[in-house]
Protein backbone atom coordinates (compact mmCIF):
# COMPACT_ATOMS: atom_id res chain seq x y z
CA UNK A 1 0.00 0.00 0.00
CA UNK A 2 1.36 3.22 -1.04
CA UNK A 3 2.08 6.11 1.97
CA UNK A 4 -0.82 7.96 0.33
CA UNK A 5 -2.96 5.02 0.87
CA UNK A 6 -1.32 4.48 4.80
CA UNK A 7 -2.24 7.87 5.76
CA UNK A 8 -6.01 8.15 4.73
CA UNK A 9 -7.32 6.06 7.91
CA UNK A 10 -10.71 5.46 8.79
CA UNK A 11 -11.95 8.28 11.33
CA UNK A 12 -15.23 7.62 13.90
CA UNK A 13 -17.55 9.32 11.48
CA UNK A 14 -16.29 7.29 7.99
CA UNK A 15 -16.32 4.29 9.98
CA UNK A 16 -20.11 4.99 11.25
CA UNK A 17 -20.91 5.70 8.21
CA UNK A 18 -19.24 2.35 6.54
CA UNK A 19 -21.64 0.39 9.40
CA UNK A 20 -24.47 2.32 8.31
CA UNK A 21 -24.11 1.43 4.53
CA UNK A 22 -23.03 -1.99 5.15
CA UNK A 23 -25.96 -2.81 7.60
CA UNK A 24 -28.86 -0.73 8.18
CA UNK A 25 -30.97 -1.03 4.66
CA UNK A 26 -33.70 1.35 4.26
CA UNK A 27 -35.57 -0.94 2.27
CA UNK A 28 -35.75 -4.00 5.02
CA UNK A 29 -38.43 -1.80 6.83
CA UNK A 30 -40.88 -1.60 4.21
CA UNK A 31 -40.19 -5.07 3.14
CA UNK A 32 -40.62 -6.43 6.56
CA UNK A 33 -44.04 -3.95 6.89
CA UNK A 34 -44.95 -5.99 3.73
CA UNK A 35 -44.57 -9.35 5.43
CA UNK A 36 -45.38 -8.88 8.94
CA UNK A 37 -47.25 -5.33 9.31
CA UNK A 38 -46.89 -3.92 12.97
CA UNK A 39 -45.82 -7.30 13.89
CA UNK A 40 -42.42 -7.43 12.36
CA UNK A 41 -41.17 -5.02 15.17
CA UNK A 42 -41.69 -7.60 18.16
CA UNK A 43 -39.38 -9.90 15.97
CA UNK A 44 -36.62 -7.08 15.28
CA UNK A 45 -36.87 -6.20 18.46
CA UNK A 46 -35.72 -9.73 19.24
CA UNK A 47 -33.75 -9.87 16.52
CA UNK A 48 -31.27 -7.09 18.29
CA UNK A 49 -31.57 -8.34 21.65
CA UNK A 50 -30.65 -11.97 21.13
CA UNK A 51 -28.35 -11.17 17.99
CA UNK A 52 -27.49 -7.90 16.60
CA UNK A 53 -26.96 -5.97 19.94
CA UNK A 54 -23.96 -8.58 21.36
CA UNK A 55 -22.97 -9.72 18.35
CA UNK A 56 -22.08 -6.28 17.54
CA UNK A 57 -19.76 -5.95 20.32
CA UNK A 58 -18.36 -9.85 19.91
CA UNK A 59 -17.17 -8.03 16.58
CA UNK A 60 -16.24 -4.87 18.55
CA UNK A 61 -14.19 -7.18 20.93
CA UNK A 62 -12.18 -9.22 18.37
CA UNK A 63 -11.54 -6.16 15.97
CA UNK A 64 -9.75 -4.47 19.41
CA UNK A 65 -8.18 -7.79 20.09
CA UNK A 66 -6.58 -8.05 16.60
CA UNK A 67 -6.00 -4.48 15.83
CA UNK A 68 -3.04 -5.19 14.00
CA UNK A 69 -4.01 -8.34 11.66
CA UNK A 70 -4.51 -7.24 8.57
CA UNK A 71 -6.61 -10.79 7.92
CA UNK A 72 -9.77 -9.62 9.74
CA UNK A 73 -12.10 -12.32 10.48
CA UNK A 74 -10.06 -15.11 9.43
CA UNK A 75 -7.15 -14.12 11.25
CA UNK A 76 -10.31 -13.58 14.58
CA UNK A 77 -11.03 -17.84 13.98
CA UNK A 78 -8.07 -18.87 12.84
CA UNK A 79 -6.25 -17.29 16.32
CA UNK A 80 -9.22 -18.79 18.13
CA UNK A 81 -10.54 -22.46 17.30
CA UNK A 82 -7.38 -23.15 14.20
CA UNK A 83 -6.65 -22.49 10.12
CA UNK A 84 -9.33 -25.04 9.10
CA UNK A 85 -12.18 -24.04 10.94
CA UNK A 86 -11.62 -20.22 9.97
CA UNK A 87 -11.36 -21.45 5.98
CA UNK A 88 -14.58 -23.27 6.36
CA UNK A 89 -15.82 -20.01 7.46
CA UNK A 90 -14.51 -17.07 6.18
CA UNK A 91 -14.80 -19.15 2.65
CA UNK A 92 -19.04 -19.74 3.53
CA UNK A 93 -19.21 -15.88 4.76
CA UNK A 94 -17.25 -14.83 1.21
CA UNK A 95 -19.66 -16.85 -1.00
CA UNK A 96 -22.56 -15.41 0.79
CA UNK A 97 -21.18 -11.72 -0.15
CA UNK A 98 -21.17 -13.17 -3.70
CA UNK A 99 -24.82 -14.00 -3.78
CA UNK A 100 -25.52 -11.00 -2.04
CA UNK A 101 -23.65 -8.81 -5.01
CA UNK A 102 -25.17 -11.42 -7.52
CA UNK A 103 -29.01 -9.99 -6.08
CA UNK A 104 -27.57 -6.08 -5.46
CA UNK A 105 -26.72 -6.26 -9.64
CA UNK A 106 -30.31 -6.57 -10.35
CA UNK A 107 -32.13 -5.15 -8.00
CA UNK A 108 -29.78 -1.84 -7.71
CA UNK A 109 -31.77 -0.44 -11.16
CA UNK A 110 -35.32 -0.36 -9.17
CA UNK A 111 -34.21 2.70 -7.44
CA UNK A 112 -32.68 4.29 -10.35
CA UNK A 113 -36.15 3.82 -12.42
CA UNK A 114 -37.86 5.67 -9.71
CA UNK A 115 -35.32 8.37 -9.63
CA UNK A 116 -36.18 9.21 -13.48
CA UNK A 117 -39.78 7.99 -13.71
CA UNK A 118 -41.26 8.19 -10.02
CA UNK A 119 -42.03 4.14 -10.09
CA UNK A 120 -40.94 1.15 -10.53
CA UNK A 121 -40.91 0.32 -14.25
CA UNK A 122 -37.99 -2.18 -14.82
CA UNK A 123 -40.75 -5.11 -15.65
CA UNK A 124 -40.92 -3.16 -18.57
CA UNK A 125 -37.13 -2.83 -19.39
CA UNK A 126 -35.93 -4.15 -22.80
CA UNK A 127 -32.64 -3.91 -24.58
CA UNK A 128 -32.55 -5.13 -28.21
CA UNK A 129 -36.08 -6.97 -27.55
CA UNK A 130 -34.83 -9.12 -25.06
CA UNK A 131 -37.60 -9.87 -21.68
CA UNK A 132 -36.78 -7.44 -18.43
CA UNK A 133 -35.20 -9.83 -16.41
CA UNK A 134 -32.16 -10.37 -19.48
CA UNK A 135 -32.16 -6.84 -19.90
CA UNK A 136 -31.63 -6.39 -15.86
CA UNK A 137 -29.18 -9.31 -16.05
CA UNK A 138 -27.18 -7.32 -18.91
CA UNK A 139 -27.50 -4.15 -17.06
CA UNK A 140 -25.98 -6.02 -13.82
CA UNK A 141 -23.21 -7.10 -15.73
CA UNK A 142 -22.37 -3.94 -16.72
CA UNK A 143 -22.69 -2.70 -12.83
CA UNK A 144 -20.36 -5.16 -11.63
CA UNK A 145 -17.47 -4.10 -13.87
CA UNK A 146 -17.91 -0.57 -13.29
CA UNK A 147 -17.38 -1.11 -9.45
CA UNK A 148 -14.56 -2.96 -10.42
CA UNK A 149 -12.91 -0.41 -12.62
CA UNK A 150 -13.55 2.31 -9.86
CA UNK A 151 -12.51 0.17 -6.88
CA UNK A 152 -9.07 -0.58 -8.38
CA UNK A 153 -7.52 3.00 -7.65
CA UNK A 154 -8.07 2.41 -3.96
CA UNK A 155 -9.17 2.76 -0.98
CA UNK A 156 -9.92 6.37 -0.71
CA UNK A 157 -12.41 6.42 -3.92
CA UNK A 158 -14.06 3.26 -1.70
CA UNK A 159 -14.46 5.48 1.18
CA UNK A 160 -16.15 8.32 -0.76
CA UNK A 161 -18.70 6.28 -2.76
CA UNK A 162 -19.43 4.65 0.99
CA UNK A 163 -19.65 8.02 2.75
CA UNK A 164 -22.05 9.46 0.40
CA UNK A 165 -23.99 6.33 0.73
CA UNK A 166 -24.15 6.56 4.68
CA UNK A 167 -25.31 10.22 4.41
CA UNK A 168 -28.21 9.36 1.66
CA UNK A 169 -29.04 6.77 4.23
CA UNK A 170 -29.64 8.83 7.06
CA UNK A 171 -31.49 11.58 5.11
CA UNK A 172 -33.84 9.03 3.55
CA UNK A 173 -35.13 8.13 7.50
CA UNK A 174 -35.24 11.63 8.47
CA UNK A 175 -37.88 11.89 5.25
CA UNK A 176 -39.71 9.10 6.72
CA UNK A 177 -39.90 9.95 10.54
CA UNK A 178 -40.53 13.65 9.70
CA UNK A 179 -43.30 13.23 7.08
CA UNK A 180 -45.03 10.87 8.77
CA UNK A 181 -45.43 12.56 12.11
CA UNK A 182 -46.49 15.42 9.54
CA UNK A 183 -49.25 12.64 7.78
CA UNK A 184 -50.06 12.07 11.75
CA UNK A 185 -50.45 15.57 13.43
CA UNK A 186 -52.90 16.49 10.02
CA UNK A 187 -55.11 13.30 10.37
CA UNK A 188 -54.86 13.95 14.02
CA UNK A 189 -53.71 11.00 15.27
CA UNK A 190 -55.34 8.45 13.26
CA UNK A 191 -52.86 5.56 11.77
CA UNK A 192 -53.92 4.95 8.13
CA UNK A 193 -53.45 0.98 9.97
CA UNK A 194 -55.30 0.92 12.49
CA UNK A 195 -53.86 -0.81 15.80
CA UNK A 196 -56.99 -2.54 17.97
CA UNK A 197 -55.11 -4.31 20.25
CA UNK A 198 -51.38 -5.91 21.15
CA UNK A 199 -52.66 -8.36 19.13
CA UNK A 200 -52.08 -6.20 16.21
CA UNK A 201 -48.38 -6.02 17.01
CA UNK A 202 -48.33 -10.35 16.73
CA UNK A 203 -50.66 -10.66 13.64
CA UNK A 204 -49.73 -10.45 10.27
CA UNK A 205 -51.98 -8.55 7.47
CA UNK A 206 -50.33 -10.40 5.04
CA UNK A 207 -52.08 -13.98 4.18
CA UNK A 208 -48.99 -15.63 3.76
CA UNK A 209 -47.53 -14.70 7.34
CA UNK A 210 -50.32 -16.41 8.95
CA UNK A 211 -49.07 -19.68 10.35
CA UNK A 212 -46.88 -20.07 13.05
CA UNK A 213 -43.91 -21.60 11.14
CA UNK A 214 -44.29 -18.91 8.86
CA UNK A 215 -43.84 -16.19 11.18
CA UNK A 216 -40.87 -17.39 12.90
CA UNK A 217 -39.52 -18.04 9.43
CA UNK A 218 -39.64 -13.97 9.76
CA UNK A 219 -36.67 -13.98 12.40
CA UNK A 220 -34.29 -14.58 9.78
CA UNK A 221 -35.41 -11.46 7.99
CA UNK A 222 -34.58 -9.52 10.92
CA UNK A 223 -31.40 -10.98 11.49
CA UNK A 224 -30.63 -10.68 7.82
CA UNK A 225 -31.48 -6.39 8.22
CA UNK A 226 -28.85 -6.57 11.06
CA UNK A 227 -26.20 -7.97 8.97
CA UNK A 228 -23.27 -7.00 7.42
CA UNK A 229 -21.28 -5.74 10.35
CA UNK A 230 -18.43 -8.04 10.44
CA UNK A 231 -17.19 -6.79 7.24
CA UNK A 232 -16.17 -3.59 8.30
CA UNK A 233 -15.14 -4.81 11.59
CA UNK A 234 -12.42 -6.47 9.21
CA UNK A 235 -11.15 -3.33 8.02
CA UNK A 236 -9.74 -2.98 12.10
CA UNK A 237 -6.34 -1.87 10.03
CA UNK A 238 -7.53 0.81 8.28
CA UNK A 239 -8.90 3.07 10.79
CA UNK A 240 -7.28 5.52 13.11
CA UNK A 241 -6.79 4.80 17.15
CA UNK A 242 -8.98 1.39 15.93
CA UNK A 243 -8.80 -0.06 19.95
CA UNK A 244 -11.22 3.15 20.89
CA UNK A 245 -12.62 3.94 17.15
CA UNK A 246 -13.87 0.37 16.14
CA UNK A 247 -15.68 -0.39 19.41
CA UNK A 248 -16.88 3.13 20.40
CA UNK A 249 -18.40 3.78 16.13
CA UNK A 250 -19.76 0.07 16.33
CA UNK A 251 -21.44 0.97 19.78
CA UNK A 252 -22.85 4.00 18.57
CA UNK A 253 -24.06 2.43 15.42
CA UNK A 254 -25.85 -0.80 17.03
CA UNK A 255 -28.07 1.14 19.21
CA UNK A 256 -29.21 3.47 16.67
CA UNK A 257 -29.91 0.61 13.86
CA UNK A 258 -31.45 -1.33 16.56
CA UNK A 259 -34.01 1.50 17.42
CA UNK A 260 -34.01 2.65 13.57
CA UNK A 261 -35.28 -0.37 12.17
CA UNK A 262 -37.85 -0.39 14.62
CA UNK A 263 -39.41 3.18 14.95
CA UNK A 264 -39.25 3.10 11.01
CA UNK A 265 -42.08 0.10 10.30
CA UNK A 266 -44.48 2.09 13.00
CA UNK A 267 -43.91 5.08 11.24
CA UNK A 268 -45.08 3.68 7.77
CA UNK A 269 -48.14 2.38 9.65
CA UNK A 270 -49.22 5.99 10.12
CA UNK A 271 -49.67 6.30 6.14
CA UNK A 272 -49.96 2.82 4.46
CA UNK A 273 -53.09 0.77 5.11
CA UNK A 274 -51.98 -2.69 4.17
CA UNK A 275 -55.36 -4.16 2.24
CA UNK A 276 -55.50 -0.29 0.45
CA UNK A 277 -51.70 -0.10 -0.84
CA UNK A 278 -50.26 -3.72 -0.23
CA UNK A 279 -52.36 -6.64 -1.24
CA UNK A 280 -51.81 -5.72 -5.49
CA UNK A 281 -50.46 -8.71 -7.06
CA UNK A 282 -47.64 -6.28 -8.82
CA UNK A 283 -46.36 -5.36 -5.16
CA UNK A 284 -43.13 -7.44 -4.43
CA UNK A 285 -40.14 -7.18 -2.16
CA UNK A 286 -38.08 -5.68 -4.67
CA UNK A 287 -40.53 -2.56 -5.11
CA UNK A 288 -42.70 -2.31 -2.38
CA UNK A 289 -39.97 0.31 -0.66
CA UNK A 290 -41.33 2.63 -3.81
CA UNK A 291 -45.16 2.38 -3.71
CA UNK A 292 -44.63 2.71 0.57
CA UNK A 293 -42.60 5.86 0.00
CA UNK A 294 -45.13 6.69 -2.83
CA UNK A 295 -47.47 6.88 -0.69
CA UNK A 296 -46.25 9.14 1.79
CA UNK A 297 -45.91 11.86 -0.51
CA UNK A 298 -49.78 10.94 -1.87
CA UNK A 299 -50.63 11.08 2.30
CA UNK A 300 -48.87 14.38 2.54
CA UNK A 301 -51.06 16.06 -0.30
CA UNK A 302 -54.48 14.35 0.86
CA UNK A 303 -54.35 15.48 4.72
CA UNK A 304 -53.68 18.84 3.15
CA UNK A 305 -56.51 18.70 1.20
CA UNK A 306 -55.00 19.29 -2.28
CA UNK A 307 -56.63 17.32 -5.36
CA UNK A 308 -55.91 13.82 -6.27
CA UNK A 309 -53.63 14.69 -9.57
CA UNK A 310 -51.71 16.91 -6.89
CA UNK A 311 -51.39 13.58 -4.47
CA UNK A 312 -50.05 11.98 -7.11
CA UNK A 313 -47.14 14.04 -8.64
CA UNK A 314 -46.10 14.68 -4.90
CA UNK A 315 -46.11 10.67 -4.48
CA UNK A 316 -43.95 10.72 -7.73
CA UNK A 317 -41.59 13.11 -6.54
CA UNK A 318 -40.82 11.65 -3.30
CA UNK A 319 -40.58 8.39 -4.59
CA UNK A 320 -38.13 9.78 -7.27
CA UNK A 321 -36.05 11.32 -3.88
CA UNK A 322 -36.01 7.93 -2.43
CA UNK A 323 -34.95 5.95 -5.51
CA UNK A 324 -31.83 8.59 -5.61
CA UNK A 325 -31.19 8.05 -1.95
CA UNK A 326 -31.71 4.12 -2.38
CA UNK A 327 -29.33 4.13 -5.09
CA UNK A 328 -26.48 5.52 -3.50
CA UNK A 329 -26.94 4.11 -0.25
CA UNK A 330 -27.27 0.62 -2.10
CA UNK A 331 -23.62 1.65 -3.81
CA UNK A 332 -21.97 2.97 -0.75
CA UNK A 333 -22.77 -0.85 0.65
CA UNK A 334 -21.92 -2.67 -2.77
CA UNK A 335 -18.51 -0.75 -3.11
CA UNK A 336 -17.73 -1.58 0.26
CA UNK A 337 -19.22 -5.43 0.58
CA UNK A 338 -17.33 -5.98 -2.95
CA UNK A 339 -13.81 -4.97 -1.24
CA UNK A 340 -13.93 -5.69 2.23
CA UNK A 341 -14.72 -9.49 2.36
CA UNK A 342 -12.60 -10.34 -0.51
CA UNK A 343 -9.87 -8.33 1.16
CA UNK A 344 -10.45 -10.48 4.10
CA UNK A 345 -10.10 -14.03 2.01
CA UNK A 346 -7.61 -13.05 -0.14
CA UNK A 347 -5.04 -11.28 2.68
CA UNK A 348 -5.87 -12.69 5.47
CA UNK A 349 -5.74 -16.85 4.70
CA UNK A 350 -2.03 -18.26 3.64
CA UNK A 351 -0.97 -17.73 0.48
CA UNK A 352 -0.59 -20.99 -0.62
CA UNK A 353 -3.84 -21.98 -0.81
CA UNK A 354 -4.79 -19.52 -3.94
CA UNK A 355 -3.12 -20.61 -7.61
CA UNK A 356 -0.95 -18.26 -9.06
CA UNK A 357 -1.12 -14.53 -8.78
CA UNK A 358 -4.53 -14.65 -7.08
CA UNK A 359 -3.40 -13.64 -3.59
CA UNK A 360 -1.15 -10.82 -5.36
CA UNK A 361 -1.69 -7.58 -3.40
CA UNK A 362 -0.97 -4.23 -5.61
CA UNK A 363 0.65 -0.71 -3.97
CA UNK A 364 -3.05 0.36 -3.50
CA UNK A 365 -3.97 -2.44 -1.22
CA UNK A 366 -6.39 -4.01 -4.13
CA UNK A 367 -6.13 -7.77 -4.81
CA UNK A 368 -6.68 -6.84 -8.32
CA UNK A 369 -6.33 -10.25 -9.63
CA UNK A 370 -8.91 -11.63 -6.90
CA UNK A 371 -10.99 -9.37 -7.64
CA UNK A 372 -11.09 -9.39 -11.84
CA UNK A 373 -11.96 -13.24 -11.07
CA UNK A 374 -14.99 -11.96 -8.44
CA UNK A 375 -15.99 -9.99 -11.11
CA UNK A 376 -16.04 -11.93 -13.80
CA UNK A 377 -18.29 -14.60 -11.33
CA UNK A 378 -20.70 -12.07 -10.49
CA UNK A 379 -20.94 -11.11 -13.64
CA UNK A 380 -21.79 -15.21 -14.71
CA UNK A 381 -23.88 -15.47 -12.23
CA UNK A 382 -25.83 -13.03 -13.08
CA UNK A 383 -26.46 -13.84 -16.63
CA UNK A 384 -26.97 -17.60 -15.74
CA UNK A 385 -29.83 -16.69 -13.42
CA UNK A 386 -31.58 -13.49 -15.72
CA UNK A 387 -31.60 -16.31 -18.99
CA UNK A 388 -33.20 -18.92 -16.60
CA UNK A 389 -37.05 -17.21 -18.05
CA UNK A 390 -38.48 -16.79 -14.27
CA UNK A 391 -40.76 -13.80 -14.29
CA UNK A 392 -39.57 -10.76 -12.89
CA UNK A 393 -41.14 -11.12 -8.90
CA UNK A 394 -40.08 -15.35 -8.80
CA UNK A 395 -36.72 -13.97 -9.72
CA UNK A 396 -36.55 -11.45 -7.12
CA UNK A 397 -37.61 -12.61 -4.04
CA UNK A 398 -35.73 -16.06 -4.89
CA UNK A 399 -32.75 -13.70 -5.11
CA UNK A 400 -33.52 -12.28 -1.56
CA UNK A 401 -34.30 -15.61 -0.03
CA UNK A 402 -31.36 -17.02 -0.54
CA UNK A 403 -29.42 -14.05 0.15
CA UNK A 404 -30.60 -13.98 3.66
CA UNK A 405 -29.90 -17.55 4.34
CA UNK A 406 -26.67 -17.89 2.85
CA UNK A 407 -25.28 -14.63 4.81
CA UNK A 408 -26.87 -15.38 8.18
CA UNK A 409 -25.00 -18.79 8.35
CA UNK A 410 -21.44 -17.73 8.57
CA UNK A 411 -22.42 -15.61 11.82
CA UNK A 412 -22.33 -19.59 13.33
CA UNK A 413 -18.58 -19.86 13.07
CA UNK A 414 -17.90 -16.03 14.39
CA UNK A 415 -20.06 -16.78 17.45
CA UNK A 416 -19.28 -20.71 18.23
CA UNK A 417 -15.34 -19.31 17.83
CA UNK A 418 -16.01 -16.16 20.25
CA UNK A 419 -16.14 -18.60 22.78
CA UNK A 420 -12.89 -20.09 21.99
CA UNK A 421 -11.63 -16.81 21.82
CA UNK A 422 -12.57 -15.63 25.69
CA UNK A 423 -11.05 -18.41 26.79
CA UNK A 424 -7.47 -17.88 25.69
CA UNK A 425 -6.30 -15.74 27.89
CA UNK A 426 -2.80 -15.68 25.84
CA UNK A 427 -5.12 -13.59 23.18
CA UNK A 428 -4.80 -9.55 24.92
CA UNK A 429 -8.50 -8.12 24.96
CA UNK A 430 -8.26 -4.17 25.04
CA UNK A 431 -11.51 -3.69 24.96
CA UNK A 432 -14.47 -6.30 26.65
CA UNK A 433 -17.84 -5.24 26.91
CA UNK A 434 -18.44 -9.32 28.42
CA UNK A 435 -15.74 -9.32 31.22
CA UNK A 436 -16.97 -12.12 32.69
CA UNK A 437 -16.37 -15.07 30.68
CA UNK A 438 -19.32 -17.14 31.92
CA UNK A 439 -21.89 -14.23 30.98
CA UNK A 440 -19.95 -14.34 27.80
CA UNK A 441 -19.98 -17.84 26.76
CA UNK A 442 -24.13 -17.71 27.75
CA UNK A 443 -24.27 -14.84 25.43
CA UNK A 444 -22.26 -16.36 22.44
CA UNK A 445 -24.38 -19.52 22.76
CA UNK A 446 -28.25 -17.62 22.83
CA UNK A 447 -26.94 -16.09 19.76
CA UNK A 448 -25.81 -18.97 18.11
CA UNK A 449 -29.06 -20.70 18.90
CA UNK A 450 -31.03 -17.82 17.67
CA UNK A 451 -29.32 -17.98 13.89
CA UNK A 452 -29.74 -21.82 13.60
CA UNK A 453 -33.64 -21.33 14.97
CA UNK A 454 -34.15 -18.03 12.66
CA UNK A 455 -32.50 -20.21 9.48
CA UNK A 456 -34.07 -24.00 10.35
CA UNK A 457 -37.52 -21.97 10.20
CA UNK A 458 -36.86 -20.15 7.20
CA UNK A 459 -35.45 -23.44 5.23
CA UNK A 460 -38.22 -25.57 6.34
CA UNK A 461 -41.01 -23.37 5.80
CA UNK A 462 -41.46 -23.62 1.73
CA UNK A 463 -41.13 -27.48 2.63
CA UNK A 464 -44.27 -27.39 4.68
CA UNK A 465 -46.28 -25.76 1.74
CA UNK A 466 -44.98 -28.40 -0.96
CA UNK A 467 -42.02 -26.45 -2.13
CA UNK A 468 -39.50 -29.01 -1.52
CA UNK A 469 -36.99 -27.71 -4.54
CA UNK A 470 -36.84 -24.17 -2.29
CA UNK A 471 -35.39 -26.06 0.86
CA UNK A 472 -33.34 -28.65 -1.18
CA UNK A 473 -31.59 -25.54 -2.69
CA UNK A 474 -31.24 -23.70 0.47
CA UNK A 475 -29.65 -26.94 2.21
CA UNK A 476 -27.53 -27.73 -1.06
CA UNK A 477 -26.01 -23.96 -0.89
CA UNK A 478 -23.76 -23.94 2.70
CA UNK A 479 -22.71 -27.77 2.07
CA UNK A 480 -21.24 -27.22 -1.44
CA UNK A 481 -19.22 -24.42 -0.13
CA UNK A 482 -18.25 -26.03 3.05
CA UNK A 483 -17.07 -28.73 0.65
CA UNK A 484 -15.42 -26.73 -2.13
CA UNK A 485 -13.70 -24.51 1.15
CA UNK A 486 -11.99 -27.95 2.38
CA UNK A 487 -11.22 -29.18 -1.18
CA UNK A 488 -9.12 -25.55 -1.56
CA UNK A 489 -7.85 -25.81 1.65
CA UNK A 490 -6.72 -29.65 1.20
CA UNK A 491 -4.60 -28.98 -2.31
CA UNK A 492 -3.22 -25.76 -0.66
CA UNK A 493 -2.04 -27.86 2.11
CA UNK A 494 -0.92 -31.20 0.10
CA UNK A 495 1.01 -28.36 -1.98
CA UNK A 496 2.78 -27.01 0.92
Amino acid sequence: MSNNEKQKKLTLITLILMVFTSVFGFANMPRSFYLMGYGAIPWFILGAITFFVPYAFMMAEYGAAFKDEKGGIYSWMEKSVGPRFAFVGIFMWYASYVIWMVNICSTIWIPLSNTFMGVDTTSKWSIFGLSPTVTLGILGVIWICLVFFISRYGMSKITKVTSVGGIAVALLNVVLIVFGIIVLILNKGQLAEPISSMVSFINSPNPAYKTVSSMLSFLVFAIFAYGGIEAVSGLVDQTENPERTLPKGIAIAAIIISIGYSVGIFMIGIFTNWSDSLSAPDVNMANVAYVVMNNLGYSIGEALGLAASTCVEIGKWVARFVGLSMFLALSGAFFTLSYSPLKQLIEGTPKKLWPGKMAEIDKKGIPINAMKVQTIIVAVMVLGISLGGKSAKAFFEMLVLMTNVAMTLPYLFLTIAYISFKKKEKIKKPFEIFKNKNLAVIIAIIVTITVAFANIFTIIEPSLKGDYVSTFAMIAGPIIFTIVALIIYYLGEKKS
